[in-house]
């Protein structure tokens, strides 16, 4: 059984900085494409970062230069590193592994991140 557990949201100010991770269990991370995905209210969920299992990275255009996604193989973890973050950041942000679509087949329960002053 595969279960995705995000960790690491909560209220940040403007500028601030926030470090999210998704341990896994029933998977290896390191063995799966694995990714972020953020949804705001009364919006559809997106693509955040992207992390294929052959080290390959791709962001969606607002958080490039922001936001970096990694893996900690060790502990079988996918790390979100949010920077600068911006008000329109605000969403639940989900974790999610792929076997091989264009959208996850595995997803987390989501940790709410809440940028305001």
């Amino acid at each position: 059984q595969v279960q995705l557990v995000e960790s690491g949201g909560g209220l940040v100010q403007p500028g601030g900085s926030l470090r999210l991770s998704c341990a896994a269990s029933g998977i290896i991370v390191s063995r799966y494409t694995m990714g972020w995905y953020r949804q705001a209210p009364g919006e559809q969920r997106d693509m955040v970062a992207r992390l294929t299992s052959g080290g390959i990275t791709n962001y969606k255009d607002s958080v490039k230069g922001r936001f970096t996604i990694s893996r900690d193989n060790a502990k079988n973890t996918v790390i979100l590193e949010m920077n600068s973050l911006e008000p329109e950041d605000t969403a639940v942000y989900y974790c999610g592994a792929y076997r091989g679509g264009i959208i996850p087949d595995f997803w987390g329960q989501g940790t709410q991140v809440t940028v305001s002053s």
